[in-house]
């Protein structure tokens, strides 16, 4: 049977007891085991919006500068491009 290995890291960080207490009072209500438990679920939800949101504004930004260097730099019809306008121009002119 294999044993799988987590690796585990800590965070330790300082805030005022009145932030505190206040974090376990949501935890608590919440419905959470402990406070940490709490902080780390609240932690990934933000991250993963500020992840996503950061991913689709650099997916946009590179859509747009595609787009803008295409209207700035177009490049000459290619043979199927100039096809497709032979035959609508034939298929017009009746």
């Amino acid at each position: 049977m294999e044993t799988m290995i987590r690796e585990r890291a800590r965070f330790d960080t300082r805030l005022p007891i009145s932030q505190k207490q206040f974090f376990e009072k949501a935890a608590v209500l919440g419905g959470y085991r402990n406070l940490t438990e709490f902080i780390i679920h609240a932690v990934e939800i933000k991250a993963k919006e500020i992840v996503k949101e950061r991913e689709q504004t650099l997916a946009s930004e590179k859509d747009c500068e595609i787009f803008f260097n295409e209207i700035t730099n177009p490049q000459s019809p290619n043979n199927s491009l100039k096809q497709a306008f032979s035959d609508y121009k034939l298929y017009f002119s009746k």
